[in-house]
């Protein structure tokens, strides 16, 4: 077996399993959402099948594409947001996967067409601001994908909120990008929760650019 089969058949068994993380996070129903990653050094892609059921989701089934949504390996047909996920992976060379759900509270906040304010340490935490609206855009090609990147490209977000559609994050790796994706939705949540009660208050520029380096750089084990 080549490296690259070898790398290839690593990221598909990471991308099957992170499925279940959004399953197990209640952000998504039916067989709505994908997560995708890069293959590491490759111009390569793996991503969800289009309608498979999440418990039949396994390694083989996930599908190969190159960085134009090209299917390169898979019997199946690539979730209808490859060409998004592919013009991500070409614009912003940093990211290693991206997730795309409609978990209820975040896509409340895209159907509104609001950005979800910084009012809270975690929000300061892990997306270093406000997490931003970004344009409307049709499923099929990759206008959602530059919706994403004009979005991104000169924010600290790791998640947008297309407006009328619904979230995507990105990530180092396709974990990390599950992550964004859970902590996007708890966010959300909060901060509905706390618009009901009353006014909120934004945290103040410095503060947020604090916690962002420290949650980013200090907080958890020492990196190796």
């Amino acid at each position: 077996m080549t490296q690259t089969a070898v790398d290839v058949s690593r990221v598909r068994e990471t991308v099957a399993r992170l499925h279940g993380e959004l399953t197990r996070n209640g952000l998504v129903t039916w067989t709505a959402g994908n997560v995708s990653a890069r293959v590491p050094g490759r111009d390569l892609m793996v991503i969800k099948p289009s309608g498979v059921s999440y418990d039949e989701l396994t390694p083989a089934s996930m599908v190969v594409c190159d960085l134009f949504g090209t299917v390169v390996d898979g019997e199946h047909a690539p979730s209808s947001d490859t060409a998004a996920h592919a013009y991500v992976y070409r614009h912003m060379p940093q990211v290693g996967g991206v997730v795309h759900t409609h978990s209820t509270y975040a896509t409340a906040w895209a159907a509104r067409g609001e950005p979800i304010p910084c009012v809270l340490t975690m929000v300061a935490d892990e997306f270093g601001g406000e997490v931003p609206v970004g344009p409307f855009a049709l499923i099929g090609d990759d206008a959602i994908g530059r919706g994403i990147v004009e979005t991104l490209r000169h924010s600290r977000s790791r998640a947008v909120l297309m407006a009328g559609h619904g979230p995507f994050t990105i990530g180092r790796d396709a974990r990390d990008a599950v992550k964004a994706a859970v902590m996007l939705e708890d966010v959300a949540r909060t901060v509905h929760i706390a618009r009901q009660l009353g006014t909120t208050a934004s945290l103040p520029p410095t503060d947020v650019d604090a916690l962002f380096a420290r949650y980013q750089n200090v907080y958890g084990q020492e990196r190796t």
